[in-house]
């Protein structure tokens, strides 16, 4: 994506053993990393593009300049005074902002995330929607949707209640309280909280650890989650068998099986 100051951009780079993992960077500091119509745009373009890519086997999303992202920019979304259509948010955001939260949801690749500073809106809801995210201890994660006015949106009433429960949901999205990196991680809201100048270290080193695990057993368990969230529990063990029998046809299923014979770490090609 192209620089454009105001607009903001999400920066792409390669790391990790064979340029494996993805990292995806939103810089726009001088916002806080609030997203633009491009930004949101780019960002499903990216991770469409990263559900197909064989050569990756992780993703880390994170922000620049000290937080990770203040949400949907409705500053300058409502600034120019136009006024549109009727039903604009229930044709446009489903395309958008709800795409991109289902996309890394879905997406059989783990998803990590880095959280310093505020995690607002649509930001606090992408943390939410990753597979791990490790948030500085003084982060904060805010659904400010009743503060401005207007009711939760991108999966906020269906992510909270499921990770901390309807009691903390309420409390995030009907009080608008904040919550830190601390806080989140005893509710179980993110994976792990740890001192602002480590974030990066622990997440790098998360992401490289899923990096190196049997990648389609890795998303096939992924999607066996999200799928036994809203079935019951025959549902669930036959889609189980279904996803067993696919991650015993791969390559990383017979290092496995080998590695355990011969008493050794299993060395995963995500294959």
């Amino acid at each position: 994506m192209g620089d454009d100051a105001d607009a903001g951009v999400v920066r792409l780079t390669r790391s990790g053993e064979d340029d494996s993992i993805l990292r995806i960077t939103l810089d726009r500091p001088s916002r806080r990393n609030s997203l633009s119509h491009p930004m949101t745009d780019e960002l499903v373009t990216v991770f469409t593009r990263a559900a197909s890519d064989d050569s990756l086997r992780a993703v880390y999303l994170t922000g620049s300049g000290g937080n990770f992202c203040a949400g949907a920019d409705w500053v300058a979304t409502n600034s120019d005074g136009s006024r549109p259509r009727t039903g604009d948010l229930v044709r446009r955001i489903p395309h958008t902002a709800n795409r991109l939260v289902e996309l890394i949801t879905s997406i059989h690749l783990p998803v990590v995330c880095g959280v310093q500073g505020w995690a607002v809106g649509l930001g606090c809801n992408l943390a939410l929607a990753a597979d791990f995210t490790v948030a500085a201890k003084d982060a904060s994660l805010w659904e400010p949707f009743l503060d401005r006015g207007f009711s939760p949106d991108s999966g906020a009433t269906w992510l909270l209640p499921r990770l901390a429960g309807v009691t903390r949901a309420k409390r995030m999205l009907l009080l608008g309280e904040k919550v830190s990196g601390s806080e989140a991680a005893e509710w179980g809201l993110v994976h792990q909280a740890v001192s602002p100048d480590e974030v990066e270290a622990a997440a790098d080193a998360l992401a490289a650890r899923l990096a190196a695990g049997p990648t389609v057993a890795i998303g096939l368990a992924k999607q066996a989650i999200n799928y036994a969230s809203q079935a019951t529990l025959t549902q669930s063990m036959n889609h189980e068998l279904a996803s067993l029998e696919l991650s015993c046809r791969t390559k990383d299923f017979k290092e496995g099986l080998a590695a355990f014979r011969e008493r050794r770490a299993p060395d995963f090609q995500g294959r």
